[in-house]
């Protein structure tokens, strides 16, 4: 119905989301290794496990932010 007069082509103001997705990537690689290393430190001051737990979230938010830019690298 509303598809038969396409002719394929996309219009000119369409843009990418994988500009976007990089930059939030990289923001949550760069908040995700500081809340680590800054949980991890906190963790062996004061000997709390909850501490730990902290920082292997963050440090698995980094890591998946990470992966995600090496797809966007080999998609690019």
């Amino acid at each position: 119905m509303w598809l038969r007069n396409r002719e394929g082509t996309e219009p000119v103001s369409a843009r990418s989301p994988l500009r976007a997705r990089r930059i939030l990537s990289l923001i949550a690689l760069v908040l995700g290794v500081a809340a680590a290393v800054f949980f991890a430190t906190r963790a062996m001051s004061t000997g709390a496990e909850v501490w730990r737990w902290e920082a292997v979230i963050a440090a698995a938010v980094a890591v998946i932010a990470a992966i995600d830019l090496a797809v966007l690298r080999h998609r690019r």
